[in-house]
């Protein structure tokens, strides 16, 4: 993948780093991402990968743009309320970067179409707001051999980590599967949404803006990953732990 002129200005930043330079910035260009729900964390992912000029994102969500919405969904405006999320989504990469591809999925992903909404991609962002399309993305990620970034908020808090089952740690020990760390959905009811229980609007930003970091590192190889690792946020506290978790002998 070659950089135009306009390209190499327009990445210079990147590509002045001495981890990325311009064979990160060529390996950004030709990815292709996957990030399920344009919406809190949808939309800080979009905006940074695509101001990162990864090639190619997929956006995959049916909803469309709410007034309720847009005190998080920094990617919509108010213009945009009533039109669908992916379309929003789509007009404003094309305002952020001419450069890259976006290709709209307008369904709602579930168990009959993860995988094929997964083939094709080489990273998945998942930003869903409930239990059931977070297991059904990682089973098909799992299953597809797609490594994925999923992140998850609360009302004040939240929690990031990257699945790669499909590889190997440095022991020659497969990577743990979202089941090592979520062995069962939580009961209905037991977890309330957003909706019920509220959300700061930042917190997003703050989650949403480190699961695209953590793409951006896995595309270029910079950096340690999260894989086998929780990093969890509490927003009120302002502090981070890390939990460590590994591959489950029922795996």
């Amino acid at each position: 993948m070659t950089l135009s002129a306009e390209e190499l200005e327009r990445y210079a930043r990147h590509i002045v780093l001495r981890d990325i330079g311009g064979p990160g910035q060529q390996k950004l260009k030709a990815a292709k991402v996957l990030v399920v729900g344009a919406g809190g964390l949808g939309s800080p992912v979009i905006a940074y990968l695509a101001a990162a000029g990864v090639g190619t994102i997929g956006i995959v969500d049916d909803d469309h743009v709410s007034l309720s919405n847009l005190q998080r969904q920094i990617i919509h405006d108010t213009k945009a309320v009533g039109e669908a999320k992916t379309a929003s989504a789509a007009h404003a990469v094309g305002r952020i970067n001419p450069h890259v591809q976006v290709v709209t999925h307008n369904v709602r992903l579930t168990e009959d179409n993860a995988r094929e909404l997964v083939r094709g991609y080489d990273i998945v962002a998942d930003g869903s707001d409930n239990f059931d399309t977070r297991y059904t993305v990682a089973d098909a990620c799992e299953a597809e051999q797609t490594t994925l970034v999923t992140a998850a908020v609360g009302q004040f808090d939240a929690s990031l980590t990257t699945l790669k089952p499909h590889l190997k740690d440095e022991a020659g020990k497969p990577l743990p599967r979202y089941r090592d760390l979520f062995p069962q959905k939580p009961p209905p009811g037991v977890v309330p949404t957003c909706a019920e229980a509220g959300i700061l609007g930042a917190l997003t930003g703050v989650i949403g803006s480190m699961q695209a970091l953590e793409i951006i590192k896995e595309i270029t190889g910079t950096g340690a990953g999260l894989a086998g690792r929780l990093l969890m946020y509490d927003s009120l506290a302002a502090r981070f732990e890390e939990f460590r978790y590994a591959r489950g002998e029922q795996a």
